[in-house]
């Protein structure tokens, strides 16, 4: 029997989720299931492989479980946009070699358009998903040449996009601590949590789904998989892990994934007379222009106005941190809220959290075949919404069709390549990132 080595556990509350009505008690898994397919992890991933098993095997049975409830875990802790183009986050400007990021964006795009068809089928409404386009702010000079940069790199691959400068930067967040922007048409945005909360809500008639139980051993017996819980299981002769870098845990690709943490924190909601004060548009969203900056999201409709700040983070190979961490990463977010909008009087932040990433050296997913029956759509490298959805689905397609285009593309990448033993990775990783931070400057 192959133990789980360690169980997900989340800093801090899950702020998108916790801002919509209390979900319906959920269904565990109580006793021995047999179906056709099973799918380990409730999130982008796991949720677009769920739905394309429904469309290419519309008649099996299809099991999806889940380690907590579905919003909670890191599904419903990321910034919420879901982008088409290269968005590679170990580099200066997002920006990969040429071929590779063309791959990448057809990816991606591929997998917006099938969370498009979610939400349009399960009617989800704007909030949940809406595309929107999103903005790259500059806050330096840096910034600015970061972004130039990128747009040429952009016109290299023939990509539409649009110069802001300080004015309509100001126009559209309310502002003035932006100097530019670069707007690509082609991102959405959404509310993670109502996003995935309800494409399982859709999948629900189709689909036994099971939350609040984690998988604690994952085993080969015969020709199926027997995924035990504490206090139920599950046998399928075909299995997709969803888990994203909780794949290590289940003993696959060691010491071939990156884990980090990043940080968020969310305001209360504003009074109308601070919404007066704000200006700009009631929706948007910035990531920075700087890898390592601050991503900000201004939000309305369920749970009011809000501002959304993101910065900060950390290499943990153990997947975990102390809740003690959060305090202090909410102040860099305080600092941040502040420095962009002082209008508002430093207003105080009713949420923080952090979220697992998963990445890899190589910038590649850990996709594909694994062992006999059992597939892999994990390590996002950065990008859950959008690669975590087209790993999902692209797994689907490999496991259920034997391939598709574009899982044949994902397939012949190379495996994530191996790191350094600790602590040198630790070391290596930890100074990197404190110098990204100290060089990234105002952009944080």
């Amino acid at each position: 029997m192959s133990q789980v080595a360690r169980l997900p556990r989340d800093p801090g509350p899950a702020a998108w989720n916790a801002l919509l009505p209390a979900a319906p008690p959920p269904t565990i898994l109580e006793s021995h299931v047999t179906a056709d397919w099973l799918v380990i992890g409730a999130g982008f991933a796991g949720l677009a492989a769920a739905r394309r098993l429904t469309q290419l095997r519309s008649g099996d049975r299809i099991a999806l479980i889940e380690a907590h409830r579905i919003g909670f875990g890191p599904a419903g802790r990321n910034s919420g946009f879901m982008i088409d183009l290269p968005h590679k986050l170990t580099s200066d400007n997002y920006a990969g070699a040429a071929e590779a990021d063309a791959m990448q964006t057809e990816v991606n795009r591929a997998a917006i358009d099938f969370a498009a068809g979610a939400a349009e089928e399960y009617e989800l409404g704007p909030e949940a998903f809406c595309r929107s386009g999103k903005v790259n702010g500059a806050a330096t000079p840096r910034g600015l040449a970061a972004n130039a940069a990128y747009a040429r790199h952009l016109e290299a691959l023939g990509e539409p996009y649009e110069t802001f400068d300080a004015a309509v930067m100001r126009e559209l967040t309310g502002s003035g601590y932006y100097l530019g922007g670069v707007f690509t048409p082609g991102a959405a945005m959404l509310q993670p949590a109502m996003f995935v909360r309800g494409v399982a809500a859709g999948l629900a008639g189709q689909v036994d789904i099971f939350e609040n139980s984690p998988v604690t051993a994952l085993t080969r017996q015969g020709g199926a998989w027997r995924a035990d819980s504490p206090r139920g299981s599950i046998t399928a002769p075909r299995v997709i892990l969803a888990v994203n870098g909780h794949v290590e845990s289940f003993g696959y690709f060691r010491r071939r994934l990156v884990h980090i943490h990043l940080y968020a924190s969310m305001t209360r909601a504003l009074t109308a007379e601070e919404v007066r004060r704000l200006g700009g548009a009631p929706r948007w969203g910035v990531t920075p222009s700087d890898p390592i900056g601050s991503t900000v999201r201004r939000i309305s409709g369920t749970g009011g106005d809000r501002i959304v700040m993101r910065n900060r983070v950390t290499y943990d190979p153990g997947m975990e941190i102390d809740e003690g961490r959060l305090p202090a990463m909410g102040e860099s977010h305080d600092r941040s809220v502040r420095e962009r909008f002082p209008q508002l009087n430093g207003i105080d932040m009713e949420f923080r959290w952090g979220g697992r990433l998963c990445l890899s050296l190589n910038d590649v997913p850990a996709f594909g075949e694994i062992e006999e029956g059992l597939f892999s759509a994990c390590c996002q490298n950065g990008l859950g919404t959008t690669k975590g959805t087209a790993s999902g689905m692209l797994a689907a397609d490999l496991a259920a069709l034997g391939n598709s285009p574009l899982a044949a593309r994902l397939a012949t990448l190379e495996a994530p390549r191996r790191l350094p033993p600790e602590p040198i990775a630790w070391i290596g990783a930890t100074a990197t990132l404190k110098w990204k931070e100290w060089r990234a400057g105002r952009e944080i």
